[in-house]
């Protein structure tokens, strides 16, 4: 196939690493941290309330409904609320539980199956990359160098620095500029539809789409579709 991208931007979270498997080693660590056996029957009980909240939290983040501040407290303040006698849970022991939650999880090394192979095989055939995350700054650093992944990224974009998330076309004029791509040479990779592919096609890039949940198609045209990252490679 002839060359036709000189610059991939590529999301990370949940395309590179994996940080929902990270995160549910590091949330079951956390309970048994925090003694949250004190507070709930049941541990799946703070589990459920934990993700349909982050889930929540993050998809207001992406639209820009809420701050940065607001989402690290209340990921937190909603699930233990649950719990039996930390209805009242203070700002202090949320961010507190936030901390130590994100100290576990960005120090796990665990990636989606094929991505040092596939970084590799990108880097070998001589593309720029470029991440794009919506990430918190200090957090995705520490991922990036606990999964080896950072010498393989040109460039690192992050939301905090643009000024915008994902999809916002603002993000996608910062991460061109500050990159030095040109938008009719780069390829946007991601998991997330939302964030990753509508706001790349909206910026005017061609898309690849990382599809984890293959049962549910895209739902609106893309360039391309992989259900597993080792498709990439006949794609580039």
């Amino acid at each position: 196939m002839q060359k036709k991208f000189t610059d991939l931007f590529i999301d990370f979270d949940d395309t590179l690493y994996d940080t929902h498997g990270n995160s549910v080693v590091a949330l079951q660590e956390l309970f048994e941290q925090l003694e949250l056996h004190r507070y709930f029957a049941n541990p799946q009980e703070f589990y459920d309330a934990y993700w349909q909240t982050n889930i929540d939290l993050w998809t207001q983040y992406a639209r820009g409904e809420i701050s940065r501040d607001y989402l690290i407290v209340e990921r937190f303040r909603r699930p233990l609320s649950v719990g039996k006698g930390l209805e009242d849970a203070d700002e202090a022991y949320c961010l507190s539980a936030s901390d130590q939650f994100l100290d576990l999880c960005s120090s796990k090394p665990g990636v989606v199956e094929g991505a040092h192979e596939l970084m590799d095989y990108l880097r070998g055939c001589g593309y720029r990359m470029h991440m794009c995350s919506n990430g918190f700054h200090e957090v995705q650093y520490k991922k990036l160098r606990a999964c080896g992944l950072r010498d393989h990224f040109d460039t690192i974009i992050l939301s905090e620095d643009a000024g915008a998330n994902k999809p916002s076309l603002q993000f996608f004029d910062y991460a061109l500029r500050t990159s030095g791509a040109q938008a009719a040479t780069t390829l946007m990779i991601g998991d997330n539809f939302n964030t990753d592919i509508l706001g790349a096609k909206q910026a005017g890039l061609a898309t690849l789409y990382f599809n984890r949940y293959p049962d549910y198609p895209a739902p609106s045209p893309v360039d391309f579709e992989v259900k597993a990252l080792k498709e990439i490679m006949d794609i580039l």
